[in-house]
């Protein structure tokens, strides 16, 4: 990826906001919201809800973006159009 490092969630969500943001800037409905989940005890996670008609290739993208900065991802569906990625860090 870089030689940038990625030190939290708090980074990591920046990032993926900075390279996903044409998805992000709409005045109405945003395919990509981002969302950092501390509620477990032990390890927070990043989610990043991807909504819409291209909601899979999306997905892939964030997804790929997102182990590429040696983050441990799994996905959850909830439909063919609203799918979260889950990101978290060692």
């Amino acid at each position: 990826m870089t030689t940038d490092s990625v030190d939290s969630l708090n980074d990591l969500a920046a990032k993926v906001d900075d390279e996903f943001s044409p998805h992000r800037e709409s005045d109405e409905f945003k395919t990509i919201s981002l969302v950092i989940d501390s509620s477990n005890s032990g390890q927070s996670t990043l989610i990043v809800h991807v909504d819409g008609k291209e909601a899979e290739s999306l997905a892939d993208e964030v997804e790929d973006f997102l182990t590429g900065w040696d983050a441990h991802t799994q996905r959850e569906y909830h439909s063919e159009t609203d799918i979260r990625v889950l990101a978290s860090l060692d």
